[in-house]
């Protein structure tokens, strides 16, 4: 079970991280245009999260932890993987409207209503994106029966990355530079910070 606290924490935690990666993001960056950015601008957006959560008080509940987040996210979202990034976050806190505690199956219909909430606002959704990694965690928790959280994030996890690592043969042009996803590779950094906290290890601290 997930506590309002565990939850900002997370999200604190995946802030911290993807500044802390920003340039090795950076430097991935080939799609849609070569402009080095997308590790920054994911920072920038969820790093206006991040300040936002830090002021929420340890008896939050995740409703006011994601709804804190993703307003903050909204607000400063910064080019195309910044956007997705909050539109991911925003369907996210809308799954999880009203509840104090989030158990493994409220965690599996927020990423759900992420992706589709992302998939939705962009006119025409490339494969082998952000969008992609998110959309394939998803699923894989999803088809989890798992009502474990940390056993299921581990799950996310896990997908996400062997999505990640599949994008150069979705975008030939990632193939071309010899790398992954900018924006996708950005998503797993913030979920991989996010899933330390869940495992009840210290959150990412920002460096």
């Amino acid at each position: 079970m997930i506590t309002g606290k565990i939850l900002r924490d997370a999200m604190i935690s995946g802030s911290n991280n993807i500044a802390n990666q920003r340039a090795q993001v950076d430097e991935l960056n080939v799609f849609p245009v070569p402009d080095g950015d997308t590790g920054t601008n994911m920072s920038m957006t969820v790093g206006a999260a991040g300040k936002e959560l830090a002021l929420l008080e340890d008896d939050c509940t995740v409703e006011e932890a994601a709804s804190c987040a993703a307003s903050a996210m909204l607000r400063g979202a910064r080019g195309n993987s910044g956007v997705i990034t909050s539109l991911l976050f925003r369907g996210f806190s809308k799954a999880l409207a009203g509840k104090q505690t989030a158990c493994a199956a409220d965690i599996t219909a927020a990423l759900k209503q992420g992706v589709d909430a992302a998939y939705k606002a962009v006119m025409k959704p490339t494969e082998g994106t952000i969008l992609t990694v998110a959309r394939l965690a998803a699923e894989a928790a999803a088809q989890s029966d798992t009502e474990d959280v940390v056993e299921l994030w581990g799950i996310v996890l896990e997908a996400a990355q062997k999505a990640l690592e599949d994008t150069p043969n979705q975008l030939p042009v990632l193939k071309k530079a010899g790398v992954v996803d900018a924006g996708g590779q950005g998503l797993v950094v913030i979920f991989t910070g996010m899933g330390q906290v869940f495992a009840g290890k210290p959150m990412v601290e920002n460096q």
